[in-house]
């Protein structure tokens, strides 16, 4: 497939879970080629670009018909596993695990070797890429990530800049060493966040239960949200183009907290610059 045809697909955890429950999947495609379709829970954006050679995963995310729903488990790697388990013991720090190739492969491929799915993950974090675009952060053992330098401000966002790729090389070398280790049959996806609920890390400092400052801003300081907003989307979709660039069958986009917001104000400051992420590819 190339660079301008890859199947992107915006889901929390619904959308498969879908595919596997709709009875007329196998005879019906899911999504006719070419069209979008949004909700809160999902959204698909399908190529027209077909080869019959295409894994099971692609074709179904697609929309062409498929004898038998595509299966893989969104937290495919992780401490469910002994040899993960193992490894991180080796390995404790995250980053060091998601920012080192030989790790990021090994971690990939240990529930494909073990169970076959039709999907290998890349072993990642939706916010690897922040620093190569002026957002330092850690991931502390209890808290969780932690953004150093918060944005909320005019001021605040003067630290931002266009997205440096060259500084998340991992993920692109990972990615090429992944498609060639799993052959023809099973996709390669990659992932990134929405724009939202990147922006609520960056706006919180990290992780919270409320969301209290990025919801007042919405009111308070609308004009520095979107701009925030608007950077996060050009962040995303050149990353994006760069993981498919290197070898990213399908692309995942996460909005994990846009349940946070309600209807009204999801499709204000979520929904929008979701479609142009997507558009942009």
């Amino acid at each position: 497939m190339g660079l301008y045809s890859p199947t992107i697909v915006v889901c929390p955890s619904s959308f498969f879970t879908h595919l596997a429950s709709n009875s007329s999947f196998p005879t019906r495609p899911f999504f006719p080629p070419k069209t979008k379709c949004f909700s809160k829970k999902f959204h698909v954006a399908c190529s027209t670009s077909t080869s019959p050679s295409d894994p099971i995963l692609v074709k179904a995310a697609r929309g062409d018909p498929v004898n038998r729903p595509p299966a893989w488990m969104m937290r495919q790697a992780g401490r469910y596993m002994a040899v993960y388990r193992k490894l991180a013991e080796r390995y404790p720090s995250f980053r060091e695990r998601s920012e080192t190739t030989d790790l990021i492969v090994q971690i990939s491929l240990q529930p494909w070797e073990a169970f076959h799915p039709d999907g290998v993950i890349i072993f990642s974090d939706i916010l690897t890429p922040l620093p190569a675009f002026g957002v330092p952060f850690d991931i502390e053992e209890v808290r969780g990530p932690v953004i150093q330098s918060p944005i909320y401000s005019e001021e605040g966002l003067k630290s931002l800049h266009p997205i440096d790729l060259e500084k998340l090389h991992f993920v692109g070398e990972s990615l090429r060493i992944l498609r060639r280790e799993v052959g023809g049959n099973t996709a390669v996806l990659g992932f990134v966040g929405a724009p939202w609920t990147i922006a609520t890390y960056i706006v919180e400092g990290g992780t919270t239960r409320t969301y209290t400052t990025i919801k007042t801003m919405c009111h308070t300081a609308p004009h520095v949200l979107t701009a925030l907003l608007s950077h996060l989307t050009r962040a995303i979709s050149d990353y994006i183009v760069f993981q498919v660039e290197s070898g990213a069958h399908c692309i995942q986009i996460f909005d994990s907290w846009g349940g946070q917001l309600p209807p009204d104000m999801w499709e204000r400051w979520s929904r929008p610059y979701i479609e142009e992420v997507n558009w942009n590819e």
